[in-house]
């Protein structure tokens, strides 16, 4: 049904732009007026008769549909901006790993430390710091968790807001720039072959897993 419509309204639209907009006008106020008539001669109302203006169920006005297509266009434009920003893919080739440990920890030793999912509410730099940045978290608990973590090389503070994180919250509290910090954030490291300098990547995983779930 919609189809048929659309290709009539696709009609009608190239007639207008013929430029015959004022003859359809008359026919269509002609028509509304034979109608009518009828209408007050039988002494019903058509449903769904508008006795105003008579239109094609789905008629709208050409400047409507080209202020549609340059908004469609400018959405392209946006779309293909966030394409070429895109980063690279990373040549996992080219990544050094460090060994793995072969010291092997008991299940029960492990399992002190507990991990836990945390919502960051504000995350902003340490004064006189060039590279920490006090996160504040939800942990769950209903208190605001306070932990800094030097990965301000990596990382703008304001991208990190709304994240949710990793961190190890039953470390003992310590103290760095006067700032007591309670916990640490996970994240993977890795050099490249060719280079020694680090790569960071803060461990981030899905926003719907709530703050404070366990990870076992």
């Amino acid at each position: 049904m919609f189809e048929i419509l659309d290709k009539i309204e696709e009609f009608f639209r190239e007639l207008l732009q013929g430029g015959i907009q004022a003859n359809l006008e008359s026919m269509f106020l002609d028509l509304n007026d034979k109608v009518g008539s009828v209408a007050t001669d039988v002494g019903q109302t058509p449903m769904g008769w508008n006795s105003d203006v008579f239109q094609f169920p789905t008629m709208k006005s050409l400047e409507k549909k080209d202020e549609g297509n340059r908004a469609s266009k400018g959405n392209e434009n946006k779309i293909c901006d966030q394409v070429a920003t895109v980063p690279g893919k990373i040549d996992f080739l080219n990544v050094k790993i460090e060994p793995l440990l072969e010291e092997q920890v008991d299940f029960e030793t492990f399992s002190k430390s507990d991990f836990r999912a945390v919502k960051v509410k504000d995350c902003v730099p340490v004064p006189k710091s060039k590279k920490l940045l006090q996160f504040t978290l939800d942990d769950g608990t209903g208190v605001d968790r306070t932990i800094l973590s030097g990965i301000h090389a990596y990382y703008e503070p304001e991208e990190l807001i709304g994240k949710t994180l990793i961190a190890i919250t039953n470390l003992p509290p310590r103290a760095m720039m006067g700032i007591e910090s309670c916990g640490m954030l996970l994240s993977a490291i890795n050099n490249k072959k060719d280079s020694d300098e680090e790569e960071l990547h803060l461990l981030m995983v899905d926003n719907h897993i709530p703050a404070g779930a366990k990870l076992y």
